[in-house]
């Protein structure tokens, strides 16, 4: 498990989510990311021909625990981003070099079906078939933010992101996954210049294809869907609906038997508004505890 976690919310690509790891471990993860394109960090901000830059660095907790006999785990994320170059919003050209904190992120992910809780030495003989699992994930207003720009680091508002996840595991060695999520934002009441910005929610579908080589390798090609977040400024309905298709890839490789690090790769497959970004990014994982 490794949570690598991107500043664009909406977009996130992470396979394993739903996995199961024995209870009592915890985990610290160190990531950087480079995406460019048509990126915000707020997702919900639609920029057209954009030529922006944006560096994100991260740094995450996370720990697995036993619920109801089944296996849960509670994780924070606290970026970092730095973001410069222009683009259009609405037809008019913006442009900003900015850094400062991202939005951090709490999770709380609960797999209630074929995942139960387990120590280290009773996960070596487990054999996963079927996980279903849920997750909520809630991200607060505390990035960096000036109601007088549009690009701006922090979103000045809150979100959350129910989300159902299932895994298959297939021969030992292949796993498919499927995970479906909503994002419910409340408003931006001081939205460039003091004005009211209301968001549709955001529907993702995400899908993913690991196979697991030796000696604790595994890579991924990962899929994602998602659409909605239609806008509306101060009573006006807007035309900026999002409809777009992303692809990724991941490679993982343990280091030791404490540390691991993680790959990945994604890139816009087609759009209907902003989001025609490319990111990659490397994350390091130090893990500890649950008798390792």
């Amino acid at each position: 498990m490794l949570i690598a976690a991107a500043v664009v919310q909406a977009q996130d690509l992470e396979p394993r989510a739903y996995s199961n790891v024995p209870v009592g471990l915890n985990f610290a993860i160190a990531g950087y990311s480079y995406s460019e394109g048509d990126v915000a960090t707020d997702a919900s901000v639609p920029l057209e021909d954009g030529e922006i830059d944006l560096h994100s660095a991260l740094l995450a907790y996370a720990r697995v625990f036993g619920l109801f006999g089944r296996s849960a785990k509670a994780d924070v994320v606290v970026p970092y981003a730095w973001v410069s170059g222009s683009a259009n919003f609405a037809g008019t050209p913006v442009s900003r070099r900015v850094d400062g904190l991202a939005d951090p992120r709490l999770r709380l992910s609960y797999n209630f079906y074929g995942a139960p809780a387990l120590s280290m030495e009773e996960s070596a003989d487990y054999e996963q078939d079927l996980i279903v699992g849920a997750s909520v994930q809630v991200t607060a207003p505390l990035g960096q933010y000036d109601s007088d720009k549009l690009v701006n680091i922090g979103t000045n508002r809150w979100s959350i992101k129910p989300e159902l996840g299932l895994s298959k595991e297939w021969w030992g060695t292949l796993t498919t996954e499927l995970a479906g999520g909503v994002v419910f934002f409340t408003d931006n009441d001081d939205f460039f210049g003091g004005r009211r910005r209301e968001q549709d929610p955001i529907y993702s579908v995400q899908t993913h294809l690991i196979y697991s080589f030796r000696r604790g390798i595994w890579g991924a090609l990962d899929a994602t869907w998602y659409t909605g977040g239609e806008t509306t400024i101060d009573g006006a309905r807007r035309d900026d609906r999002q409809e777009n298709t992303r692809l990724g890839a991941t490679v993982a490789f343990p280091v030791n038997r404490y540390n691991s690090i993680k790959i990945h790769a994604t890139t816009g497959l087609e759009t209907r508004t902003g989001g025609d970004f490319d990111t990659i990014g490397v994350a390091w994982q130090v893990r500890w505890g649950g008798g390792l």
